[in-house]
């Protein structure tokens, strides 16, 4: 097993048996620059090719701040190339995390505002603390969302709230976000990371090869329709019959004892 790390201090990185727990690390308010979000894309393509790495976790340092987003200092000369370049740059980054082979949990511990909800909703799945504040308000600027946010956010809430945060600017508190899909679950302040640590364990109980199938199946809904995922999901089931873990799964449930996967 290698060790799974960070190019940058921006992202604090540490393995937690099969989890990687990643902090986004820029006080005070955890945004986004060129510099760690081409970090988190080379994380998350090193997880990928880490046999060992089951779940991601991603929280911000601090008490306050998931992530607020990138730095409006940058685009405040108006200067389209770096418009360009930090558009791929979010975009290149949040649709390697929404395509990381495992399961991606974001431990929302605060504020999460434009690209910060952004990363949190190419995440799986969201815990909210009971005081984090979430919106997608590039609108508000003179802006849109560039990492997902027009349709991942839709994806998750529906196209009326993703209107009322898009258009409108709303924010949402974390029992409203409970209450309209974005999140979860809402917990304890400073409760996040522990239950996203919970879930993340969990995983460990399931076959890598098949949560990573059922992961592109799930997600493939997105794209293309329904009867035409029936036959991927048939063949998806039966390409599972290629590796290890599927006849150690199903053995282990025979003999009564835990399954010891492979990845393979």
């Amino acid at each position: 097993m290698s060790e799974i790390g960070s190019l940058t201090e921006k992202l604090l990185v540490e393995q937690r048996g099969n989890t990687v727990v990643v902090t986004i690390n820029t006080p005070p308010a955890n945004t986004w620059d060129a510099d760690n979000l081409g970090a988190l894309k080379t994380l998350v393509e090193d997880c990928n090719s880490e046999k060992s790495v089951y779940a991601l976790v991603i929280t911000g340092s601090g008490e306050k701040f998931f992530s607020a987003g990138a730095d409006l200092k940058l685009f405040a000369d108006g200067d389209k190339r770096v418009a360009r370049s930090m558009a791929d740059n979010f975009g290149s980054a949040f649709e390697t995390l929404a395509d990381f082979r495992g399961v991606s949990i974001a431990a929302v511990n605060g504020y999460a505002m434009g690209g910060g909800l952004e990363c949190a909703l190419a995440c799986d799945i969201r815990i909210a603390e009971t005081q984090a504040q979430m919106a997608l308000p590039e609108a508000t600027v003179g802006l849109l969302p560039c990492g997902g946010g027009t349709q991942n956010l839709a994806w998750v809430v529906g196209e009326g709230w993703a209107k009322r945060m898009i258009l409108c600017g709303e924010r949402l508190d974390a029992v409203k976000a409970r209450e309209v899909g974005l999140v979860e679950e809402v917990v304890d302040t400073g409760q996040a990371l522990g239950r996203a640590l919970e879930l993340a364990e969990s995983v460990n109980h399931q076959s890598p090869p098949a949560v990573s199938a059922c992961k592109h199946l799930i997600q493939k809904a997105r794209a293309g329709d329904i009867a035409s995922a029936y036959a991927v999901e048939r063949d998806a089931f039966v390409d599972l019959f290629d590796t290890r873990d599927q006849p150690e799964g199903v053995n282990a449930f025979l003999e009564k004892r835990k399954p010891v996967w492979v990845n393979g």
